[in-house]
């Protein structure tokens, strides 16, 4: 074994990357907002492509997602003993572990579809109460996940139905991309525990949103966007992103889990294909307002929903 790979050359450098985060990590000057904060909020969000609110969930709600998570957490891991995980070693995308790439029959993430300290920031967004919820899903990294995920948007131009049949917008003149617009698509990621310079926060470039130049690679990446974290941030908050903007999965050298489960919004004018992930007994238990929210994502009443988890993205 060369010395690069020893073990106590390993530990050496996470020893490092641990002090060096710890003194480091974060956005300087990050503005976490209170949830009346609604203009300012939707200021920053189409300013930098992201928010954080903090209080977006009380401590019982917070309490109920982290419980629900840890639930869903265990049910996924258990399928991969050697911890490859779905995005990256140690990562997991919640969604592409379920079968219905939506988390919409978990009771946890059903509660956080219509929020009053979230909605009416969503509808100033928006500029309508008309949007559409596209799924719920999210990611988790566990101890151990000592990489850093490649920069990326989760959205991109129409390829062709073979690649992917969750894409939809095309120029054919080629003169617009999916940049130009105004934002289509949103995802409000919950923190149920502090983000940290070392449990994972999620790296996010601010002002990307619309920009043309291409994403780098992790090679050619600068310091400041590895350090370009959403963090501190407390237990409750949430980031509210366009999801154009670059943004990806940092280390995380804690001891504990970091989940951040979301739902994602489609804006009133946008669609792309949809698959159902709530049941019809389920949504009819929901309030009124995320009833119609979920309208495209519901299960036919006849139709029995097929729930579970795998490790091999569903078909």
């Amino acid at each position: 074994m060369s010395t690069a790979e020893s073990p106590n050359h390993i530990e050496s450098d996470l020893v490092a990357l641990r002090e060096h985060l710890a003194a480091r990590n974060g956005i300087v000057g990050l503005e976490v907002l209170e949830p009346s904060e609604v203009e300012r909020a939707v200021r920053l969000f189409h300013r930098d492509g992201f928010v954080v609110v903090r209080d977006a969930l009380d401590a019982a709600q917070t309490e109920f997602v982290r419980a629900g998570v840890g639930e869903v957490v265990a049910d996924i891991i258990a399928l991969d003993t050697d911890r490859h995980g779905n995005r990256g070693s140690h990562r997991y995308s919640f969604g592409g572990s379920s079968l219905t790439r939506s988390m919409l029959h978990r009771p946890e993430w059903q509660m956080l579809i219509d929020l009053p300290t979230v909605t009416p920031i969503l509808v100033a967004i928006f500029g309508s109460d008309d949007y559409i919820v596209r799924a719920a899903s999210g990611d988790f990294c566990l101890p151990g996940a000592v990489g850093y995920q490649p920069l990326h948007a989760d959205m991109g131009d129409f390829v062709d139905r073979k690649a992917t049949p969750f894409s939809s917008f095309c120029d054919p003149r080629g003169h617009l991309s999916f940049r130009d617009l105004p934002c289509p698509y949103v995802c409000v990621n919950f923190m149920p525990i502090d983000m940290t310079p070392l449990n994972g926060p999620t790296r996010q470039i601010p002002g990307t949103q619309h920009s043309r130049t291409p994403i780098p690679r992790l090679s050619e990446e600068p310091e400041w966007m590895r350090l370009s974290t959403v963090c501190p941030a407390p237990a409750g908050a949430v980031q509210i992103r366009d999801v154009r903007a670059w943004h990806g999965g940092t280390p995380n050298l804690s001891d504990e889990t970091r989940a951040i489960p979301n739902v994602e919004y489609y804006a009133p004018w946008f669609r792309e294909p949809m698959l159902p992930g709530i049941s019809r007994a389920d949504q009819r238990l929901l309030s009124e307002h995320a009833q119609r929210l979920t309208r495209f994502v519901v299960a036919d009443s006849a139709d029995v929903l097929e729930t579970g988890y795998t490790l091999r993205p569903p078909r």
